[in-house]
This record gives C-alpha cells, structure tokens and sequence, in this order.
C-alpha cells in the first residue's frame, strides 16, 4: 500500500467521524430521554464507510484486472441467463396469460394473504410458531416466520414456484424434449428467483450485515470476486486437503503407465488374497479418489481388506496432447488396464467395475471382447450408475440440443473442454443445493468454506478429450446409438450389447439425477447372461459410496426376476445399510479360490518395478 493511499484512507475514515458528529449534535436536543443511543455512532459510521470502501476498490481492482484478462466466466460457472431466455421462450406455452388462470392464482394468493396475516396481530406473531402452508429448508430460519413481510414474502414465492412447475408440467402443444427443457428452465429460473438469494430479502442477511456492519458483504464478495476469477463456484476450504495426506490415502504403487492413465496396484491387508483381482475403471469426467476419500469412506480401501487384490485405472486430464482422442481410445484402454493386470498376476481373468460414463464403456468393451471370442478375459462386471440405453437419462438430456452442442464446441480449446463447464452442468442439476446455498451461505453472509472431503473431490474438476465428448454426446445422449446392435463401431469392431454373457453386478441410486435407476434398469435388458440388480438409497455419489460402518441408507433386491423396474419395486425387499457385503459375497461366489499375498500380490517388493506411489501424477495434473 502506498503513502497516499494510506493518507486518502485517513482522510476519508476522519471526514466520516466528523460528519458522525455533527449528526449527533444536531439530533440529540430532538431525541427523548435515554434515546441518545439511537443515534448512529461515529465507530459504527466508520465502519460502515470502511466496508463500502473495501467493496469499491475490490470491484474496482477485479473489473481493471477483467479488462486485460477476459474469462468466459458465467459460462463456465453457470449461466442461469440462458435458461432464463429458454423459459421466456416457451412461457407462452403456459396459461399463466389466460384470464380464467389469473383469476385462480389471484383469488388462491388472497387467501394464501388471509392466512398467513391472520396468525400476526399488530404486526407480531399471534402464536409461538406460525401454521404456514408451504414448507421449505431455504427458509427455516424462524427470522423467515418472525415477522408477517418475510413470512409473507417467501410463502408468496413458494406458491408461484408451484404453481409455474405444475403449469410446466402440464404445458401442452411442445415435443417431449422441449417439454422437458421448459420444465427444467422452471426449476432453474424460479430456485435463482428465491428471496433468499437477495441480500435485501432475506432477514437472515439483513441481520448479519446490520451486525457486522457490512463485513459480512465484504468477505463474501472477497469469496465471489475469488470465483469469477477461477472461474469455478468453490464448495470447501480449498486448502484443507491434499492427495496423499489426508485423501486418497491407500497404500499402493503406480505399475503401468499410458499417454492415457495410470494402473495402481494396491498393497494387500490380508495373508490370503482371492485369486481373481479387481480392476476398477473410474469415470474420466472425475477423479478417481471419489472411492479414496479417506479411511472410513474409501471403497478401495474396504475391497482390499476383504481380501481382494485391487487395482484402479487413473485417467489423466486432457490437454492439447489428447485432442484427438476418442471412445475407441478409451474401449483400447480398458482392454490394456485388464491385459496388464492378467499378465502381472499371471491369472486367466479379472472382476472389473465400471463407475458412470466408465460402466458405459465397459459394456462397449466387454461387448467387443465376445465379439473377438475373448470375453473370458472377464470374471464378472460391476456397474455403477451406469447406463446404456439413454432414452430415459434425465436431466442430463436438457444441456444436449443442436445450440448447445455448438455452444460446447466453441468453449473447446486445444483441443480439449475445460473440466469447469462440466462442474457447472453437474451444479446446475441442482442448484439448491450446489449453487444458490453457497450464494447465500459464502457470497451474502460471507461465511468461511468448511472442510469437506466430498466437496473437494466435487470440484477437483477433469478436463475432456472434445472429439470423445461431442460424439458421446451425439451418439449415446442425443441418439442412443449404443443399444442398437452394431450400429456402432469401436476399434475396427462392432458393438452388440446382447453378445455380453459375463455375469453382471448393476447398483443405481435411488435418487440419483444423473443416471436415473429407471434408465440403469435398461442395461438388463440387453445382456445374454446372469445379472443382479441392487437398488441403493440415495444418488450417484452417496448411493456408491455407502460403506458399513457408517449405518446409512438402505437397499432393496428381489430375486424373483422381475422384468421391469416397477416389477422389481413392488416386490423388492429392503436392506438396512450398505449393499457393499451384498456385492462382496457375489464377487466371492464367481471365483472363491484364494492364494498367498505374496510376489507381485505385494506391489513394489523385491524385483517388482514400480513407477511411483499411489495415488500417482495423473491424478494431480489439471
């Protein structure tokens, strides 16, 4: 900081004090007896001053560095304006303009007015705790219900946003897919719209910046102007974690190394191993620690004490150098990781997992590998969240239209799509929860970010091969090629999905907004040989990442071989907990023979060559 500005600072702090003081002498012979107090401060006045001072100069430093340096920042953390404009384009399809329609809304919010004024005498509440119809978490701070404005206020905009999401959901006259984008912009547009996102109505704000004195805004706008220039939404304490220390901890050795990925072999925690290993494939769209995030969560670590030897694919984010990488590369890769794994071990075959977008291709690979009369090679596969039939693939399915396909091509650079437009994606499935909860929490009241090991991993983003991320989106998305058998062709070979006899293991998520259960459910129909679908409580992340000891959730089976997914909940039986034991006693009932951990079991003992420790390079580059 420079002498003159240290000498404006003075001087603007000292013109404040002053004018402080001359409002309160001339008030105070106005005020009644023992209301002196009221009178602002001179401090308080100061303060006040400071925290806008602090405001103008960040914005003021942020909008000279933006002027050099100019990122696609609002694209790439979410940009809510184009779904604005998509809703506003199909409003019309809505009857909110009909007469008949205003009337209703007009004579239901009267008596929703009615109500929620009638529990407040005098401007206070009547009762100790308001009888409000709507309930929402967004406003469960009693300061909502407190006063009648506030309580009025959000009640009124939880009755519109239900009333524009039925009318969504009810709009007539627009193709299914159309359909499904304006009901999805209505989520987008009204969540953005909540009261609670405005500093000016939300009282839980208004409280801590009268409280602070506007500080509260000050950090949150340190946080904000943060963001924009990463051009990220941060979710946790970006400094509370680092690999190898305190996530994806699990002892293990890099073994083989590609252009394309790392293959970690984890070191044994048991006398006895199973013969056959385990070969993890991750999604390539994360990193692969989400099954590593510390001792108690990690799947990983857990497969290893159960006796199994377990190796896991590390795919390297894409820069410049992969610009021409497609799904063959990725169906090549897998073929290798299993190949590599089979020749050190000396085994005749592998268990694989395949998590997400890597489940999808592994029913690519194992397809290819019965087509080539190698489908031995493969034990058995487990898919998580996996799909490969896209009809019913959810929210997803609205980000992938003919504009927004040439939106993502123009974001490409080098080559390659920057891993934040994918954070963004996945945030804005839900923005409750991944956006507008950090803007008010971070940004409003200017809170500080927790320590959240999931959270880190969420935003520890991957970069994307463009070629394989366009045709993905094309061919599987848009046109669901992949379970029409041999419609396409990977690595000179085509795919028939109903060739795969391997014994399949297929866990979806319950509430998972990715790959909905019902569109997981679909890769049964297409395998020639036994499967076992688990139903687990909660989504994507938690409804895997579930382990034992943490006493969580549920799962439902039924053996009865249902032939749709409606058949199999009727009849399903719940299971308290994780299915993890679930899958474990089916891994071990495909091959039960065991052997000494020793030799190349132990990874980098005498006369084994290693590359590095776990969790290896590729998982660190960006």
């Amino acid at each position: 900081m420079t002498d003159k500005t240290i000498t404006d600072s003075v001087v603007f702090e000292d013109l404040f004090r002053q004018q402080g003081e001359a409002m309160r002498a001339m008030f105070a012979p106005l005020m009644p007896a023992g209301a002196a107090s009221a009178v602002p401060d001179p401090a308080d006045m100061q303060h006040w001053a400071m925290s806008a001072a602090k405001l103008q100069k960040m914005w003021l430093d942020f909008g000279a560095e933006q002027s050099v340096h100019v990122e696609p920042m609002l694209v790439q953390m979410g940009d809510i304006g184009k779904w604005t404009q998509t809703f506003m384009q199909m409003a019309g399809q809505l009857p909110i303009a009909q007469a008949e329609t205003q009337m209703r809304l007009w004579n239901e919010g009267m008596a929703l007015w009615t109500s929620v004024l009638g529990q407040y005498s005098g401007g206070t509440l009547a009762g100790n705790v308001p009888a409000l119809p709507r309930k929402d978490r967004r406003f469960a701070d009693k300061r909502w219900q407190d006063q009648p404005a506030f309580a009025l206020l959000h009640q009124t905009y939880l009755f519109l946003s239900e009333k524009l999401q039925q009318m969504a959901q009810d709009a007539q006259g627009l193709p299914p897919e159309r359909k499904e984008q304006l009901i999805f912009a209505t989520k987008v547009v009204t969540e953005a719209l909540s009261p609670a996102n405005f500093p000016f109505t939300n009282p839980v704000v208004i409280e801590r910046t009268m409280a602070t004195k506007g500080e509260n805004l000050v950090k949150g706008v340190e946080h904000l102007l943060s963001d924009l220039r990463k051009g990220q939404l941060t979710h946790t304490d970006p400094l509370a974690f680092e690999l190898g220390r305190n996530i994806a901890m699990t002892p293990g050795k890099v073994v083989h190394e590609t252009p394309l990925f790392q293959l970690i072999h984890y070191t044994p925690t048991t006398d006895e191993v199973f013969e056959t290993p385990l070969l993890i494939f991750p999604p390539w769209i994360n990193r692969f620690y989400i099954l590593d995030l510390n001792p108690q969560k990690s799947f990983i670590r857990w497969a290893v004490a159960q006796g199994l030897s377990v190796f896991v694919v590390s795919w390297k984010s894409a820069d410049a150098s992969m610009a021409d990488v497609v799904w063959d590369d990725y169906i090549r890769a897998q073929i290798e990781a299993i190949d590599h794994v089979r020749d050190r071990l000396k085994v005749p075959a592998v268990h694989t997992i395949g998590y997400c977008v890597a489940g999808t291709t592994l029913a690519a690979t194992l397809a290819i590998l019965a087509r080539r009369g190698e489908a031995g090679k493969v034990a058995s596969a487990t898919f998580f969240t996996a799909q490969v039939d896209f009809e019913d693939s959810g929210e997803l399915r609205n980000f992938i239209d003919d504009t927004q396909l040439k939106m993502l091509q123009n974001l490409s650079s080098d080559g390659y799509l920057d891993g934040r437009l994918m954070a963004a994606t996945f945030n804005a499935l839900r923005g409750s929860d991944l956006i507008w909860n950090y803007v008010v929490n971070n940004y409003l009241l200017g809170e500080e970010y927790p320590a959240f090991d999931l959270l880190h991993w969420n935003g520890d983003t991957t970069n994307l091969p463009s070629k394989w991320h366009m045709a993905y989106l094309c061919d599987l998305y848009r046109d669901n090629r992949l379970v029409v058998p041999d419609a396409m062709v990977a690595d000179n070979t085509p795919i028939d999905l109903r060739r795969i006899a391997t014994p399949c293991y297929i866990q979806a998520g319950r509430e998972d907004h990715i790959a909905p259960p019902q569109s997981v459910w679909k890769l049964t129909q297409h395998l020639a040989g036994d499967w076992r679908f688990v139903l687990a409580g909660s989504g994507h992340i938690a409804g895997v990442v579930n382990p034992p000891e943490s006493g969580k959730y549920q799962y439902w089976l039924n053996p009865d071989g249902p032939a749709t997914l409606e058949q199999f909940i009727d009849g399903a039986v719940e299971t308290k907990g994780s299915w993890w034991p679930d899958w474990m006693e089916w891994i071990a009932a495909q091959a039960p023979a065991k052997v000494p951990a020793k030799g190349k079991r132990k990874p980098g003992g005498k006369g084994d060559r290693v590359i590095e420790d776990a969790p290896g390079r590729y998982v660190r580059t960006r």
